[in-house]
This record gives C-alpha cells, structure tokens and sequence, in this order.
C-alpha cells in the first residue's frame, strides 16, 4: 500500500484542495482528483530529500508570531512607499550569507522570505552557502543581512538543526 500512496496524507491533502479549486463532486473530478493524488506523491517521492525534523516548538510558534507580525508591518510598509514619491523607492539585490545546512530550513527561509511583502528570494547560491534576495526598499543592504539573520535564520537553526 505504501507503494501506491506513498504519503497518504498529501495524497488526502491533494484531493481535497482539488475538489474544493473545483467546487465540484462530479465523478469526472473525484476520478481526475484520484488519479493526482496519487500520481503526484508518488512523481515526487523520487526526488524527496527526507523529511523534515524540526525540534523546539516553542520556537517555532515565537517565529511564526514574528513572521505574521512581519508580513502585516510589511504590508503597511509597502503601502506607504508605494503610495509616496517614487524617488524614495530603492530595490536592490543582496547577497545573504547563509549559516543554515539543512535543505527544509533553507526552504522555510526562502518561503518566509517571499511571503512577506517588500521582498523576494531569488535564487541560492551554486554552493548553497548564499540566498540572493531582492527587496522593494533597500536603504543599508547590511541592515537587511542582519535583520533577515537575526530574525529568521536564527530561530529557523534552532528548529532543524
């Protein structure tokens, strides 16, 4: 059976988004949803990297409060710049040392990176020991490096590694 639906609770997980993107219980989507359920997981087993272990869940509920309270002033940030002079915008490119070696804590960083407004990883580095990111205001690249080090990829250590 593990062959066949190798992570079961993606596999749930898939259908489910499915149906609800379709806002249908037609056979043809139930059917259709099925068969994507099953094939992704097990596509995608192949090129899995072992699951993730993340450890002191005290931090992760403090990151994911910093996070959301980042994405909320963020939003208000942009909002603010957006809405003023376009003189005062100033996106940049920057290099951001990496110190995490776990590939799921490099992920998390980059999704936490994109998802709060202003600012986009890029791309990582061919050695992986930098994540290019690229920010809709940058007025000290150091700044950032150090903010984005103090407080996402600290804690995201502490958790997986």
């Amino acid at each position: 059976m593990k062959r066949w639906i190798p992570q079961p609770l993606v596999s749930a997980m898939l259908l489910a988004v499915w149906l609800a993107l379709n806002n249908t219980l037609q056979p043809a989507h139930l059917l259709l949803g099925a068969v994507l359920a099953i094939a992704i997981p097990i596509w995608t087993s192949r090129i899995s990297i072992g699951r993730p272990k993340p450890r002191q869940l005290l931090t992760v509920i403090v990151l994911a409060c910093i996070v959301l309270y980042d994405i909320v002033k963020s939003n208000i940030d942009v909002a603010i710049l957006i809405l003023g002079p376009e003189k005062n915008i100033k996106p940049s490119f920057v290099w951001v040392p990496l110190d995490l070696t776990d590939p799921h804590a490099k992920a998390a960083l980059a999704g936490i990176i994109t998802m709060t407004p202003g600012t986009l990883s890029s791309d990582f580095s061919d050695d992986g020991k930098y994540l290019l990111v690229h920010a809709f205001n940058v007025t000290d690249p150091a700044a950032l490096v150090a903010d984005i080090k103090a407080r996402y990829e600290f804690p995201l250590k502490e958790i997986f590694e």
